[in-house]
């Protein structure tokens, strides 16, 4: 996409390892040292949308693995992320795993505010993705929508639906030919990628993902 800077981000992983202040990264896999790390602070992903690699065999007595002492190691959870490029400000990103991509869309670029009406400015950005989509061979799309913690759980929820039903009615005008099935959902507040403490991280969090599988010629090639 046009927007997007050429460079990845170096931290990539970091709303991982930012909200998992007690986990321990090796090779993409994660360690979670059980009872360090509360439900509640763990990130999280709307389900069906987690990774189907499995873990690899873990021995939590390794010389080389380095634990306070009590602790003990959670089931091992691979982290798939090859790459994360934004724009520099933010608003758009780009998640790449072995499995799929992921766009990321901050509400600012395509809506007004607290509305679903998109701006003159988004249907370029949603055709771009919708030209990756294309060059993918995706057949199945996902279009979540997400908000910020501010105003009513039951608001958040109607917005961020409308919001997603928005982005692929643009969608589907780009992709009129290609026979793809489209699961839209509005998760509201739920599933935040920032804290929610600043207006900075809530804008982060106010926004529609666009996400499907890579093609098999693609993953190959990587």
């Amino acid at each position: 996409m046009g927007a997007f800077t050429s460079r990845p981000r170096r931290a990539a992983a970091r709303p991982a390892v930012t909200a998992l202040a007690a986990a321990v990264l090796f090779a993409g896999v994660q360690f979670t040292m059980a009872g360090s790390v509360s439900a509640d602070e763990a990130p999280s992903t709307p389900p069906g949308t987690e990774s189907t690699s499995p873990p690899p065999e873990v021995d939590g007595n390794a010389p080389g693995l380095k634990i306070r002492d009590g602790a003990t190691l959670a089931p091992a959870k691979v982290l798939p992320i090859i790459s994360v490029v934004e724009s520099e400000g933010g608003e758009e990103r780009r998640e790449e795993t072995s499995e799929t991509l992921k766009f990321a869309l901050q509400a600012e670029v395509l809506f007004g505010k607290d509305s679903a009406k998109l701006s003159s400015a988004a249907d370029s950005r949603i055709a771009a993705v919708a030209a990756e989509i294309e060059k993918q061979g995706a057949t199945k799309v996902r279009v979540f929508g997400f908000t910020d913690n501010l105003g009513s759980s039951a608001h958040g929820d109607v917005l961020s639906k409308q919001r997603a039903e928005a982005v692929h009615g643009v969608l589907e005008k780009e992709l009129a030919q290609a026979g793809i099935t489209y699961e839209i959902r509005g998760y509201g507040e739920e599933f935040p990628i920032a804290s929610n403490s600043t207006e900075e991280s809530r804008k982060k969090n106010r926004r529609v993902e666009i996400s499907f599988p890579r093609g098999e010629t693609d993953t190959a090639q990587n």
